[in-house]
């Protein structure tokens, strides 16, 4: 297998935690240790070199994920630091769509938190396997072996512990390593130095214990393991390592490390788990596809000598430029070669290839099978798109997109700033799937969508540094609708002297209720004869855009029957606009006769909650007059669906978050007008 020897050696691995559980601080020591970096760069005062982004040094979270190569052990490793913030979650989404691997980071004073259990089950969902890394033990109130049972208990993992702490809090002073039994101290303020010592007496008792639960836990992956362990045979090192790589490749137990990344301990023993344990690209079964000529599937080994295949996972803008970061799953990718965007029907060129260290870019001339890298020149490329060989077609499965739940309107402060505006947020969106753009053709406002309010204060950010666009920015005009609610029967005249022609029109129509939802139903009962069929459209036309324009109450009007039911004119002659003039008439008194009332947008809202904070969700619901429909159990969560006014449902998002720690999400999609108060009459 050509490259296989350099493919072996590659770990494609991501962080992923809840924020401030330390995924950045961690990144860094990693990035230092490895000699990427000469400098430790601090989170806290905004030079950390993963979080390059103003934005991101100045709140001192990860808004986008960064990219970066490192070197261990012979080993490259292709790392991604993730957001931990629930609005980027695409950004989480889209890396464990490509990674191999992942290192799940846990405060040991918080455990468990809310968005670490979002991000663990997204990885569970592609089938990543995990290692743990238990942080921040030099704490006040860092409790190892609790964040290890809430492992067991919130993520329903099987922890294995390679890594055990020496002290707590203050007097943190080093990890013990289980497989070895040895004790590790750092000796300098750096960290970089460490050694080597035997496992304290007052220790030996309980680090045999840990032992022991281990080779328990991994002996049952082999027969041959289980048999010897049974036998009370002894394992060597190798054995114990070798039996703990099977056990995570296979998704089955996750290997647990501990430390404290600020005080730069732990972090070399978890470097060596990742060389260890966390799989190669050859590890992983080959990526499936469908060949969109023959509609079958098709599977490309992690090989060089394969036809290419890439999945494009994340699109920037580089100084004006754009990027587009690749994952290659087989084949070689090359500067100057054309590809197939499978996905639109395209083909691209390759300009220029990088290997990426957060924001900073060396040039490459060429890419293999297991490699991240990023590429220029690719015009039509975007988020989810396969790249592949002409001749040789496969279509990757693409990355999925959040729907928006929170929109804001926008608008420039001057006219000469619209078409910048226009092309900024064009850009902004070719980055973010998780962000649209829209001209409501109601309001005629234009309205920015996104995952929730940080994201798009980020945004809003972004546009005013990169673009220098200071926008006017307001809430979303909600758009209502009317309805009648009775029926109503008129005869209207029309009678009017224009110049030399007297005007004269008499119709008569029906107005009444449809069902919610139905749509409006213009038409005619006249009597045989009366008009031609193209006087007869004329006047339904005139009737269709009148409902359109507006009702008695201002807006447009939805859900009603109109009927017209007799025409006539004097001396019998038609007259267009008589006649016209005469049926916008009769339709607006019938419309004030016909008791209109006001229709608000409902939604159809999905929330999911862990079981815990189900009451509180539907009290809130309940509050928001919304009607819930069902409520499903899909353990440990509830998937609450329900209908709301949209109106009710602003500010919703940061309610919701606040309410469930975090730890509930939900989905909204128009529904229907209707009034609210006619929602618990629905089932």
């Amino acid at each position: 297998m050509a490259g296989e020897a350099r493919i072996k050696k590659i770990r494609n691995i991501g962080i992923i935690a809840h924020i401030d559980a330390g995924k950045t601080t961690l990144t860094e020591r990693i990035l230092y240790y490895t000699g990427k970096i000469h400098r430790i760069g601090e989170v806290h005062e905004g030079q950390a070199t993963m979080d390059y982004l103003p934005e991101e040094q100045e709140r001192g979270i990860t808004i986008t994920s960064a990219c970066t190569t490192c070197y261990w052990k012979d080993c490259e490793i292709h790392l991604i630091d993730t957001p931990g913030h629930v609005d980027f979650t695409i950004e989480v989404e889209r890396s464990l769509r490509v990674l191999d691997g992942a290192i799940g980071v846990f405060c040991a004073v918080g455990g468990v938190e809310p968005q670490s259990e979002t991000v663990w089950h997204q990885a569970e969902r592609f089938r990543v396997p995990k290692m743990a890394f238990v942080n921040k033990m030099d704490r006040v109130g860092a409790n190892f072996w609790g964040t290890v049972q809430e492992m067991r208990e919130k993520l329903g993992a099987r922890p294995v512990v390679v890594t055990m702490p020496y002290g707590a809090e203050k007097d943190f002073r080093g990890v013990i390593d289980v497989v070895s039994q040895r004790l590790i101290l750092w000796e300098d303020p750096l960290g970089e130095k460490y050694s080597f010592h035997p496992v304290p007496k007052e220790l030996e008792e309980e680090v045999a214990r840990v032992r022991q639960e281990l080779l328990e836990t991994v002996a049952e992956l082999e027969e041959w393991a289980l048999e010897r362990y049974l036998a009370d045979e002894p394992f060597s090192e190798e054995e114990i390592h070798a039996l703990i790589r099977k056990g995570t490749l296979s998704l089955s137990l996750v290997p647990v490390f501990c430390g404290s990344a600020l005080k730069n301990k732990g972090v070399q023993p978890l470097l060596d788990g990742v060389v260890r344990y966390l799989p190669s690209p050859l590890d992983i079964p080959p990526v499936k596809g469908i060949n969109p000529k023959t509609g079958k599937e098709e599977t490309r080994p992690p090989d060089e000598a394969a036809p290419l295949s890439a999945l494009a996972f994340k699109v920037q803008m580089f100084e004006g430029r754009k990027m587009v970061y690749l994952r290659l799953y087989s084949g070689v990718l090359e500067v100057g070669k054309t590809v197939l965007n499978a996905t639109q029907g395209k083909k691209e060129r390759v300009a220029r290839l990088f290997l990426m260290h957060a924001n900073k870019r060396s040039r490459l001339e060429r890419a293999g099978a297991g490699d991240i890298v990023a590429a220029m020149g690719l015009k039509h490329t975007v988020t989810g798109d396969t790249l592949c060989d002409p001749a040789h077609p496969i279509l990757l499965e693409a990355i999925g997109a959040y729907e928006p739940v929170i929109s804001v309107a926008v608008e420039p402060k001057t006219r000469a700033e619209e078409e910048k505006v226009e092309e900024a947020l064009a850009k902004i969106a070719q980055e973010d799937p998780s962000f649209r753009v829209k001209l409501d053709a109601d309001t005629g406002q234009r309205l920015i969508s996104g995952m929730g309010e940080l994201h798009l204060e980020v945004i809003l950010e972004r546009l005013r540094r990169e673009f220098g666009l200071e926008l006017l920015v307001g809430r979303p005009q909600v758009v209502y609708r009317e309805t009648v609610t009775g029926e109503a029967e008129v005869l209207e005249h029309f009678d009017q002297t224009l110049g030399d022609e007297h005007l004269k029109a008499t119709v008569r129509l029906l107005v009444r209720p449809r069902p919610r939802g139905a749509g409006s139903l213009v038409g005619a009962v006249l009597p045989e004869g009366k008009l031609s069929p193209e006087q007869e459209s004329l006047l339904l036309e005139t009737l269709e855009k009148s409902l359109l324009a507006s009702g008695p109450l201002g807006y447009p009007v939805v859900d009603v029957e109109v009927l017209l039911l007799d025409v006539d004119f004097d001396g019998g002659s038609w007259n267009e606009v008589a006649a016209r003039a005469a049926a916008v008439r009769a339709l607006e008194k019938a419309l004030e006769e016909a008791s209109p009332v006001l229709l608000e947008p409902i939604m159809e809202v999905e929330v999911v909650v862990p079981s815990e904070f189900l009451g509180e969700v539907i009290s809130d619901l309940n509050q928001r007059q919304g009607h819930v429909l069902g409520i499903e159990a899909r353990e440990p969560v509830q998937v609450v669906r329900a209908e709301v006014p949209l109106s009710r449902m602003f500010g919703y998002s940061t309610d919701l978050r606040s309410a469930t720690q975090g730890r509930a999400s939900f989905t909204m999609r128009f529904a229907r007008f209707d009034r609210p108060e006619n929602l618990k009459a629905q089932s």
